[in-house]
């Protein structure tokens, strides 16, 4: 009934017409409605400084820069669930935020490839998706809503040869829908994080759908699983693992995972205390080859039955096991064939494929100014109406207001 009063008041006549489309009919097969292409990431001696806080300058610091990441060598590629991992400080988020492109601020250097071509940030924009730690969505809009506004913004009119047409969107987000395993709660209003509508588990699962709906090639998510309980996070990870399956490139952030969780990774990097890499590979079943690599280290206590291998590995590559054995553990990955591998495998993935270009888009934005517009306008309308509180409120202010200059000015004329 909203929908159709929407459409009846002409406001985004093509989004509410579409709305209905596919929600009667069977679920297409996934990865069927909009093709995608495959894309790796690899970096190489990635390097990050900030201007020396004031503050350090005061204590006697004489640098001008602050470094936060230092030889950075890795790389992520489609199909492999990474886990970026390390203890507080470490630089876990920076590290992500960098090849993202959403630091602003600072100095970068060293090489970013997409698919060995060289990061263009205007354009890697239109194929990465980033998913943050704090769920911020509209409370008066539906998840159906809010994935199809999410669409309509970001999805362009064509790929390759494909018109994509309102309907197409429309049954693509339905099929995220049924990924992330909200298609059951299409219709619930988001409401208010704590007081109303979906839980915490659900708006996480809502934040990976509104990136998905924009079909990218990469996602980045920063601690997917911070603050929920393990039934929830396990949740929140088989929509990560869903998502993986498709093909796609997928990198988080994680921070003291259960062992069930850390199991759900195909590969690791993790960083220690001031941006350096201590481990980059795979994690193997019951993470068995990154439990070999730290137990080879001399010194290193081996790992206790049923112990959580997130936990132990952390702890034995702590700073205070680094004093304990008179060693550093970036130095040592820097000499050990693990890292020898990643390195030529870099080198492998920073050449493109014969046969391939490098990313392209005719226009600056996905939509129109007009088409931008639109979606926003139906949004809008949307949540207008289904705020009678606040509507309420400008009614009798409205009305107070004119009352009141109207007794001000009552038969005044023009006698002023």
């Amino acid at each position: 009934a909203r929908l159709s009063n929407s459409s009846s008041n002409g406001i985004s006549n093509g989004i509410s017409r579409v709305m209905s489309v596919g929600s009667n009919e069977a679920a297409p097969r996934r990865g069927m409605v909009l093709p995608f292409s495959p894309l790796s990431m690899c970096f190489d001696d990635v390097n990050y400084y900030v201007d020396m806080p004031a503050e350090m300058k005061q204590q006697g610091v004489t640098d001008d820069r602050l470094q936060l990441l230092r030889d950075v060598t890795g790389s992520f590629r489609p199909g492999v669930l990474t886990a970026l991992m390390g203890v507080s400080g470490a630089g876990k988020t920076t590290l992500m935020d960098v090849l993202a492109g959403r630091k602003t601020g600072g100095y970068i250097e060293g090489d970013i490839k997409i698919s060995g071509y060289p990061k263009n940030q205007a354009t890697f924009a239109r194929i990465s998706g980033y998913c943050e730690q704090n769920d911020i969505h509209s409370p008066q809009v539906t998840i159906r809503e809010s994935l199809i506004y999410s669409a309509f913004l970001r999805l362009p009119e064509k790929i390759g040869d494909q018109d994509i047409t309102d309907e197409i969107k429309i049954q693509f987000v339905d099929e995220v829908m049924e990924l992330v395993e909200l298609d059951n709660l299409k219709d619930a209003l988001v409401g208010l994080p704590g007081i109303s509508g979906l839980s915490t588990e659900q708006r996480k699962r809502l934040t990976i759908a509104v990136e998905l709906v924009a079909n990218p090639s990469i996602i980045f998510m920063d601690e997917p699983t911070s603050g929920l309980d393990a039934r929830a996070a396990a949740i929140v990870m088989r929509t990560v693992r869903n998502t993986v399956d498709t093909g796609r490139t997928v990198v988080c952030t994680i921070h003291q995972p259960s062992i069930d969780i850390f199991e759900a990774f195909d590969e690791l990097l993790l960083l220690k205390r001031g941006g350096q890499v201590i481990y980059s590979g795979k994690l193997g079943r019951n993470s068995q080859k990154m439990i070999e690599y730290f137990q080879a280290i001399p010194g290193v206590p081996k790992i206790k039955d049923k112990y959580n291998p997130a936990t132990w590995m952390l702890e034995v590559s702590s700073v205070a096991a680094e004093v304990r054995l008179s060693m550093d553990f970036a130095d040592y990955y820097k000499t050990s064939d693990l890292y020898k591998q990643n390195k030529v495998l870099v080198s492998q993935l920073s050449q493109p494929e014969p046969g391939t270009s490098d990313l392209y888009f005719p226009t600056e934005y996905s939509q129109s100014i007009i088409g931008q517009f639109k979606a926003c306008l139906w949004k809008h309308w949307l949540t207008y109406w289904r705020s009678p509180d606040y509507n309420l409120v400008r009614f009798s202010f409205t009305l107070f207001t004119a009352l009141l200059l109207g007794s001000i000015f009552w038969k005044i004329g023009t006698n002023m």
